[in-house]
């Protein structure tokens, strides 16, 4: 099949970010389909510039790290980018990009950030993907114009894997789970540093809260609170890659966690994966409205961790019901839970290690994730 991705590659020009969407697109053309990545600035200025640490509409940088992720990847001329500020195609595929849109039998909206424009309004196959169960549904609740955008789709799929059985919030759609694919050899293993540091890259509020049906949906930093002491209790192990203005780095510091600019190790996609594998492995917690509602949401960030052999240790979504924990993905609902999954982690390291790339094969996959969500998505 000819497939658009659209993704959020040259307004978010962070290694993390980047991988999240050049997995499908990578995934699907070794699955042997036509695939191309295209971009919309939005109508709104929301270009990030890591170098002036700005938000514009500016998309010189991202333009930049985009073709160098695709000219790595093999893929030079495999993606355009729409900017409506100045209403042009830019980027090698621009000359043929409505070619391409008015030919394609299925676009993926992956993470549901791009507007649907009329060139894309004919595809006879429109898949959103969810990747911020509970704020996508609240979203489509309290905002009419987001709603109408999901409805213009034909078909559903969220990262809540527990759709059915979660408190999140029901916006009448029908949502199937799915989860992030991962192109296994474009993620090299290597030994684990077992006297290395248990890291991550996390933003302390991705934006604000939200409070819907008189419960409130918190952010990473609503549930970090009672894990602020764990490296008292378990060593200075830690390595955060901070973002956020919000976050209290002073505390955190005088807590024993190390902080870092989470730039550097995202500046391209394969500094990110450097960063991951001078790792011991991640620790993390979540949001906290993917936690209360029990959604099964799991990070593309853990499962790119366990793809590079590193073991993760977690907060619990309710995806231990869906995935194998305890031996390479390690998950805690308390800071007890937190410091013994810490303390086995480094006692059988090697066999964590093993195991956690044993997980990335078995369950993250892009191969079958990718053939069970065109196979849903009534292509």
């Amino acid at each position: 099949m000819r497939i658009v991705v659209l993704g959020y590659l040259v307004r978010g020009p962070l290694g993390g970010l980047a991988w999240h969407h050049l997995q499908y697109v990578l995934g699907l053309a070794r699955l042997g389909h036509d695939v191309h990545f295209l971009e919309d600035s939005d109508d709104y200025p929301s270009c990030y510039d890591p170098r002036r640490d700005v938000v514009d509409a500016n998309p010189s940088y991202g333009l930049g790290f985009t073709a160098h992720a695709f000219d790595t990847l093999g893929m030079p001329d495999r993606w355009a980018y729409f900017d409506a500020h100045t209403a042009r195609w830019l980027g090698p595929a621009a000359p043929r990009a409505l070619e391409v849109c008015a030919g394609a039998e299925l676009l993926l909206n992956v993470s549901g950030v791009n507007p649907l424009r009329p060139w894309l309004a004919h595809v006879p196959h429109r898949v959103f993907i969810d990747t911020d169960p509970a704020f996508t549904q609240i979203r489509h609740l309290t905002d009419p114009a987001a709603h109408a955008l999901a409805l213009a789709h034909t078909a559903f799929f969220t990262f809540a894997e527990n759709i059915a059985e979660s408190t999140v919030p029901d916006d009448g759609i029908a949502w199937q789970p799915t989860r992030q694919p991962i192109v296994l050899d474009a993620w090299p293993v290597t030994p684990g540093p077992p006297g290395g540091r248990f890291t991550t890259v996390m933003q302390w509020d991705s934006y604000r809260a939200r409070d819907y049906g008189g419960r409130r949906y918190g952010m990473k930093s609503d549930s970090f609170a009672p894990y602020f002491d764990l490296p008292e209790r378990a060593g200075p192990l830690f390595e955060l890659a901070l973002g956020s203005a919000t976050a209290p780095r002073e505390l955190l510091e005088t807590k024993g966690w190390l902080l870092r600019d989470p730039r550097p190790p995202t500046r391209d996609p394969w500094e990110y994966q450097r960063y991951i594998r001078q790792s011991k492995g991640e620790w993390s917690v979540a949001k906290q409205g993917y936690v209360v509602t029990n959604s099964g949401w799991f990070s593309e960030r853990s499962a790119a961790w366990l793809a590079s052999g590193r073991p993760v240790v977690t907060q619990d979504t309710g995806f231990s019901r869906r995935l194998p924990v305890g031996a390479g993905l390690l998950s805690f609902t308390t800071p007890e839970e937190a410091l013994a999954a810490i303390g086995e982690v480094g006692r059988n390291y090697e066999s964590h290690c093993r195991n956690a790339r044993e997980i990335a094969v078995a369950c993250f996959d892009a191969r079958p994730v990718l053939t069970q969500l065109l196979a849903r998505s009534g292509v």
